[in-house]
């Protein structure tokens, strides 16, 4: 079978969340500098056609290629998204099932969350070598390792690993998905999930790090610089890891933030006005409503 040529990625997003992946489609397409097409599957959770057009009316078609996925189409119908009792949207851990709906001719692709902003050519994360690795990610600057307190591999003893297995940020991966599909890689994070499930306070983050513990290439920091923090260089890519910069009450560096306007300005977005607390909270309680029937899948 002819192999991809393009570089693909793969985000997950719906409409609330959309304003965020207008800014990192747009800050990807600025950056990047070949002539490769970039490919992005968009794994959508009831995203409305006029948001559709207005985020396809907001990229160069010549540059980006776009490609819908309804969630549900994203889930293989033996296995089901992990219970998560986080207020995050449970459309993130759609990362864990990649290699069922994306299509064989693909061998690699780059997973990002949508809170982010790409200030380097995407085409140097897409040639990085994983070698043997099953993916390559950043250390999570939180974490670190897995015997960390909070939010790491809390029963890493009883799983057999040692206390500094390095931790990495699922925010950012670039996964070899021949490899995940050679070694069944979904099956065994979601029964790993299963199987620890009072200790995986972020379940798909959790299984992940343990299905590939010691077979993840680790990338710069720069490539997953978090906008809470400072960095010796200007980092490659900005995480809004806390309160997101469409929020009135974005709390992280302004600096990151101006950059985040610089490209939402240069989208059918420009002007946006920042969501109020209200609408913030309204929408973490419907994402925690939305996964009481994962509750009774378990």
């Amino acid at each position: 079978m002819e192999k991809n040529t393009n570089i693909a990625i793969i985000v997950a997003c719906d409409d609330h969340y959309l304003v965020l992946l207008a800014a990192l489609l747009k800050s990807i397409e600025v950056n990047h500098k070949g002539s490769d097409l970039i490919e992005v599957f968009i794994v959508e959770d009831k995203v409305s056609n006029a948001s559709r057009k207005k985020l396809t009316q907001s990229l160069d078609a010549s540059k980006m290629l776009l490609h819908w996925i309804p969630l549900d189409d994203a889930i293989p119908d033996n296995l089901h998204i992990p219970f998560d009792r986080s207020s995050y949207p449970k459309n993130i851990h759609t990362r864990i099932f990649i290699p069922y709906f994306i299509p064989e001719k693909y061998d690699k692709i780059i997973y990002l969350d949508v809170d982010m902003i790409v200030e380097k050519d995407i085409a140097e994360l897409w040639n990085i070598n994983l070698g043997d690795n099953l993916l390559g990610a950043v250390i999570d600057p939180r974490l670190l390792v897995f015997s960390n307190s909070w939010g790491g591999i809390l029963n890493y003893k009883e799983l057999g690993f040692s206390p500094d297995t390095k931790y990495f940020n699922t925010g950012i991966l670039v996964i070899d998905i021949e490899k995940w599909r050679q070694e069944n890689c979904p099956e065994k994070v979601v029964q790993c999930i299963k199987d620890n499930e009072k200790y995986a306070n972020y379940p798909d983050q959790y299984g992940l790090n343990i299905v590939m513990a010691n077979r993840w290439l680790e990338l710069s920091p720069l490539w997953n610089a978090f906008a809470s923090d400072e960095y010796p260089e200007p980092p490659y890519l900005i995480h809004f890891i806390g309160r997101k910069p469409m929020y009135q009450t974005y709390d992280s560096l302004p600096k990151y933030k101006e950059r985040f306007d610089f490209y939402l300005n240069q989208t059918a977005w420009k002007g946006y006005k920042p969501v109020g607390e209200t609408k913030r909270y309204l929408k973490k309680i419907m994402n925690i409503i939305e996964k009481i029937p994962d509750f009774f899948k378990k």
